[in-house]
């Protein structure tokens, strides 16, 4: 980018950062009107919810006229997610901020919902139909594999994996668009969590940034600085944080130890039935490229040693072993920020971490790309 262009940019952004804390006063300061038209409605209540760190928390119901109309002043403290609950039979998200929204529904036509005057709100409802649409090709391919798992066809099982990594990079490329849609919507933030941010870091620090322009100070955009600042560490190119903890035998092994080496760290469990059904495409893969330089370092998060080494056994997974049998409070998973597994992270022979969530056909064209 040339110096021009830059600060042009700048210019932009500054452009931006000022006219946001103007709205920013006038939104802040006021009310949002939720208000709408409802037919045909059944028994119950029309509840209005907000959306807080780790739930969905109730905070007023509101009153239904006998024709079916409602009204609701709602006053903000700063653009936030809510939810009004249609008796029980329908639930709408809403992203609210500077603008009102209108919320119509005939219970007798489940086709009817309608929502309108709220921009934010309305990308909010393009981010929902973006996850249940996911949701619904995930659940078809969990069929389809578990089927041919249990025909122990392998090749559909190889199928299918090539499949769902095709499909996640297609969702996560949808998702970027749709939030590159949104004009700097605060919406996007709901868009956020189907992103995952080993793989898409880049992309959601540079949008968080963005946000944090645009709507200072909001709570939901803080959160999320610290949680990148904490992952940033983590990201590709960067230093592989250092592991050192005791294999079966308790002598302690160090990640550094294996310096030089193309290092997959994998982070699993007896437990886990997604790592187990893993493990022979690792073993394969470790077989093949294991004298051209390639390590694998299993690090456990199960609690019980028995099942810890059982599972090396019967699995025949012959690379190092670690474990301080702390299940996900390992010292292990909190340094690296595992809430899920199968995880892992491949190394380069200078300690860098050079890719994630390897799994399936992914790991082994990685292999390929750096021993073929």
């Amino acid at each position: 980018m040339t110096k021009f262009n830059y600060m042009f940019v700048l210019a932009a952004l500054l452009m931006v950062a000022a006219c946001s804390n103007e709205v920013k006063e006038e939104a802040f300061d006021g009310e949002v009107i939720i208000s709408g038209k409802l037919a045909n409605t059944p028994e119950g209540e029309l509840i209005l919810s907000k959306y807080t760190d780790n739930s969905v928390e109730p905070i007023d119901t509101l009153k239904v006229k006998d024709n079916g109309k409602f009204e609701y002043s709602l006053s903000l403290e700063g653009p936030a997610f809510y939810e009004l609950d249609l008796f029980g039979v329908k639930q709408v998200r809403l992203a609210l901020y500077n603008e009102d929204v209108t919320v119509d529904y005939d219970f007798d036509n489940e086709e009817s919902l309608a929502v309108s005057g709220s921009f934010d709100t309305e990308q909010v409802g393009k981010v929902d139909q973006l996850a249940e649409d996911y949701q619904a090709q995930i659940n078809q391919l969990n069929s389809e594999y578990y089927e041919a798992l249990s025909a122990k066809d392998e090749a559909a099982v190889k199928s299918i994996q090539e499949k769902a990594l095709s499909l996640e990079s297609d969702h996560s490329e949808k998702v970027k668009s749709t939030i590159d849609g949104m004009n700097g919507s605060f919406a996007a933030l709901a868009a956020v969590g189907m992103l995952n941010p080993r793989n898409d870091f880049s992309y959601i620090d540079s949008l968080v940034t963005e946000l944090d322009t645009k709507y200072p100070e909001t709570k939901m955009i803080v959160a999320l600085k610290q949680q990148l600042d904490e992952m940033r560490a983590l990201s590709i190119g960067q230093p592989a944080p250092e592991i050192a903890l005791p294999n079966p035998e308790g002598e302690e092994i160090k990640l550094s130890d294996f310096k030089g080496k193309y290092v997959l760290i994998d982070f699993w469990a007896a437990w886990c039935k997604p790592c187990r059904e893993e493990n022979p495409n690792v073993v394969r893969l470790y077989n093949e490229y294991h004298e051209k330089g390639f390590e694998v370092f299993g690090v456990s998060l199960d609690r019980s040693k028995d099942a810890w080494t059982k599972a090396i056994e019967e699995d025949n997974l012959t690379w190092t072993h670690v474990s301080d049998l702390k299940y996900f409070n390992s010292e292990a998973a909190a340094t690296y920020k595992i809430n899920a597994i199968p995880a892992t992270y491949m190394i380069d022979p200078e300690g860098k971490i050079i890719a994630k969530d390897l799994r399936g056909p992914a790991l082994e064209n990685k292999l390929k790309e750096i021993f073929e």
